[in-house]
């Protein structure tokens, strides 16, 4: 009788797991890491930016071509133009000790792009920033600061989903050629 008891209760259990997945799904429902579908303009993309260099740079680059993107290097060739205005990232100090000394950083990074498909805005300017903090230990410098820059590695990588979320939303205001 008990063992009857304890099979329909795992049914019931697996049932709801089945229905709440289902529904999910159906809603629309994509874990934070998916970026979603581009927009098939964006199959082409040139990314316009004064520097090639940064974190920002190399994470959106990768991204994109992660998504399906091909990163063209002439924006001739490109139907889309990810135009990157302002690509910045520093610290600043949260707290200090009583002595004085820094014991809270705050790393950050701001990008500001736009976004041209087939000749026409896509996306206005529109700024992102993204911030965490850290504790600061005089004792173990070196340990700090490849913790920071793994931060801005970080922080670099999340924008560049943002990004791409972004412009995967816009699919429908898209002109068409």
């Amino acid at each position: 009788m008990i063992f009857i008891i304890c099979n329909r209760i795992k049914l019931a259990w697996i049932s709801a797991v089945g229905v709440l997945l289902g529904l999910t799904a159906g809603c629309g429902f994509h874990l934070q890491g998916g970026v979603g579908t581009l927009p098939p303009e964006t199959a082409q993309t040139f990314l316009d930016t004064e520097n090639p260099y940064s974190e920002f740079y190399t994470s959106i680059r990768e991204a994109l071509r992660s998504s399906g993107a091909d990163v063209v290097e002439s924006r001739q060739d490109a139907s889309t133009v990810l135009r990157i205005i302002e690509d910045d990232s520093g610290q600043r100090v949260l707290s200090v000790s009583a002595r004085n000394v820094p014991r809270e950083y705050e790393v950050f990074y701001l990008v500001t792009f736009s976004v041209e498909a087939n000749g026409s805005e896509m996306r206005a300017p529109e700024s992102l920033v993204v911030t965490r903090s850290y504790t600061y230990d005089e004792t173990v410098v070196l340990g700090k600061s490849a913790e920071e820059e793994e931060l801005r590695r970080s922080l670099a990588r999340d924008l560049a989903m943002r990004v791409l979320r972004r412009i995967s939303l816009d699919r429908r205001s898209i002109p068409a050629t």
